[in-house]
């Protein structure tokens, strides 16, 4: 079962993933990433679009030319989960 990450948790996420934020007026982790240009960030969004999807947790992302946004937030709970620190987690081993 899901649930929401606990305080302490939630408190950890700046040690546990540093380059990741939190998005403003709601409970979801956002980073913003930048590429060479816009065959590379593609190439990135595909990466994370397999491993999204071998976890079944999918993000909400956005491209501009060479600019990728991906938001993570647990739409079941309501917020973070454990699934969201565990998808950052591997989007960042990507890179």
């Amino acid at each position: 079962m899901l649930t929401k990450l606990s305080e302490t948790e939630h408190a950890d996420l700046g040690t546990a993933l540093p380059h990741w934020k939190l998005a403003e007026g709601r409970d979801a982790l956002v980073r913003r990433f930048t590429f060479k240009d816009f065959s590379h960030a593609w190439a990135f969004m595909a990466r994370v679009a397999l491993l999204a999807e071998k976890q079944d947790h999918h993000p909400e992302w956005s491209n501009v030319w060479n600019k990728v946004e991906i938001v993570l937030s647990t739409h079941d709970v309501g917020g973070l989960s454990g699934r969201d620190v565990t998808l950052a987690r591997a989007i960042d081993a990507l890179l």
